[in-house]
């Protein structure tokens, strides 16, 4: 048996072990059973107010708005072409009415495969009017569509986040109409 292996093997043994026992110990308190459950946390360092990042609801910049069925509204905020030749458009479906208002299964399109998979924004299209093109929102392999899914109703003054994924249009094409069932045309601007 080699000693020198033996001694590095038992040393690095021990150092691990050293580890493992500081890790496991290092952040444990004791719980007291009187403590109240809720605490108060430290103040948080942030931005001032008119520095403060934009929250998920309130995006830097709305592109488009467009209305559709019963009233709701779909505002695109980006539309960003990647290195892997998607266009990733993300946006908000909104409901400014006080009632609460069932989605339009239309919006899912008609083809068989998307349709299969429930309520979706998989019937939206892009037409490229000089390249004589329509791209549809991309699907996986089972057919589901690359979009936000499972949109079945939304609540009296709710938005939720939405997203569609498509091939992106050449880069000599700079402007899109974008087209979704239920709701009015809008001319798409591509950077």
């Amino acid at each position: 048996m080699n000693f020198l292996h033996t001694r590095g093997g038992f040393i690095a043994l021990t150092v691990a072990a050293s580890l493992t026992v500081a890790g496991c110990g290092a952040d444990a308190e004791p719980k007291a059973t009187n403590k109240p459950t809720a605490t108060t946390q430290a103040p948080q360092h942030s931005a001032p107010a008119s520095q403060a990042e934009p929250s998920a609801e309130e995006p830097a910049e709305t592109l488009f708005v467009i209305k559709g069925k019963k009233g709701v509204e779909l505002a695109v905020h980006s539309a960003e072409r990647d290195a892997g030749g998607f266009l990733t458009i993300k946006g908000s479906l909104r409901n400014p009415s006080s009632s609460a208002v069932a989605l339009p299964a239309e919006m899912r399109g008609d083809e068989t495969e998307v349709v299969k998979h429930g309520k979706s924004l998989g019937g939206a299209t892009l037409i490229d009017p000089v390249g004589k093109k329509r791209y549809y929102v991309l699907r996986d392999t089972d057919g589901r569509p690359l979009t936000t899914t499972g949109l079945d109703s939304l609540g009296a003054g709710k938005s939720t986040a939405v997203f569609m994924q498509f091939p992106a249009p050449p880069a000599s094409t700079t402007e899109v109409s974008f087209q979704l069932p239920t709701f009015e045309p809008a001319t798409l601007k591509l950077s």
